[in-house]
């Protein structure tokens, strides 16, 4: 099988990892992959196999206004054909939105199939007035969209005109390997407290000022434990000064970048996800299939669709900070509790195993009809 996966970059991310994982295993199996990126790839912070071909096409420049965005996506949309021409794939793959957009103007008229996958909740992850009119006219074409819950599946029918969906969540990867830079979890924090561990992106949608503002809630009456964020971004400086501001120095700490997650998994004795939206949240896998007992808001889509709710960790009211705090402090005083959940959580290795999903992503392919028969217009297909 000859397969072209087009993304914006191969930068640190959710969609980025995947698309990586995707390759590297399919690769293992004998598939002729190439992946495409706009970005360079000296930027690229996951590896790959030798036999991956990788193009970089060094397109990612901004747009300073809507002229020169236009011209500079018919720049892109006219590299990413010529890609497609000199590779001949059988399948060409659009991770994100926008990549799934551009591949299909970008493959018209050459027989390719096309895949797109939308890699966030579209419900909450907005895109533009004119991207989301050229989404709804590229998504018709589509042989395939693939989404990561039924959520987002059904958002995707009744408002970006996708015909046939398909539900294939993101895979676990276990074990998950170190990359750099590694980081100590004991050169942080003071020893012999436990710990509730929350990672991702120092950005708003991620939702840690109110986990902050939860932790700040029942700090005093857990004097034993520390919370510790790993993870770095825009928000650094503002929830720092949340930090200080509510006494907390010392009791809060933010981590940093690491590379080194399964560490700091096990150093960890619960964890939390306060995202305000998410797609399908690598960490929150990552977390329960180290054996951590998890705490999360219950947005629109995403944890619900990992945790079972009081079977492996607890779902609470979105954005309710309140029974945010109560809840973490019901689990930091009860160890048996943590360790019924914690043993129940590494079921996320089977449910979310990398063969299942593999198997899902070859199912969607032989689905389509490689022979030339293409089956579009089907509905929502849920493959889990």
């Amino acid at each position: 099988m000859n397969l072209v996966v087009f993304i914006h970059s191969l930068g640190r991310g959710g969609a980025e990892r995947v698309t990586a994982n995707l390759a590297n295993h399919l690769a293992d199996e004998g598939w002729n992959i190439t992946i495409v990126t706009l970005a360079d790839a000296r930027l690229d912070c996951y590896e790959l196999r030798r036999s991956i071909h990788r193009v970089s096409l060094n397109l990612d420049e901004e747009s300073a206004n809507p002229l020169v965005a236009i011209a500079n996506n018919v720049r892109r949309i006219r590299a990413v054909r010529a890609v497609l021409r000199e590779m001949r794939p059988d399948v060409a793959l659009g991770m994100m939105n926008t990549a799934s957009v551009l591949l299909v103007f970008a493959s018209r008229g050459l027989g390719i199939v096309n895949i797109g996958a939308e890699r966030a909740n579209p419900s909450t992850a907005r895109m533009g007035r004119a991207w989301s009119w050229l989404r709804s006219m590229a998504y018709r074409r589509l042989h395939a969209l693939v989404a990561l819950t039924p959520e987002a599946a059904r958002w995707l029918e009744q408002h970006a005109g996708a015909r046939n969906i398909v539900v294939i969540p993101n895979a676990v990867v276990w074990p998950l390997p170190d990359q750099a830079p590694r980081v100590d979890p004991d050169a942080v924090g003071i020893p012999g407290r436990k710990r509730l561990l929350a990672v991702g992106r120092l950005a708003p949608v991620k939702g840690f000022d109110n986990l902050l503002a939860a932790f700040s809630q029942i700090a005093a009456s857990h004097a034993d434990w520390e919370l510790v964020i790993v993870g770095e971004g825009p928000q650094r400086t503002a929830l720092q000064s949340q930090i200080d501001s509510a006494g907390l120095t010392g009791q809060v700490i933010l981590a940093g970048e690491v590379g080194n997650l399964p560490d700091w998994y096990r150093r960890a004795h619960l964890f939390a996800l306060s995202s305000r939206h998410e797609g399908f949240p690598n960490v929150l896998l990552e977390a329960m299939a180290h054996g951590l007992a998890c705490v999360s808001f219950d947005c629109e889509a995403g944890p619900r669709n990992i945790i079972r709710d009081g079977v492996d960790g607890l779902l609470v009211k979105d954005q309710d900070v309140g029974a945010l705090a109560a809840a973490l402090g019901r689990l930091m005083d009860d160890r048996d509790a943590r360790t019924l959940y914690a043993n129940r959580a590494v079921e996320v290795r089977e449910r979310f195993g990398m063969s299942r999903i593999l198997g899902m992503w070859r199912d969607l392919i032989k689905s389509l009809g490689l022979d030339g028969t293409i089956n579009v217009g089907q509905g929502i297909s849920r493959l889990v």
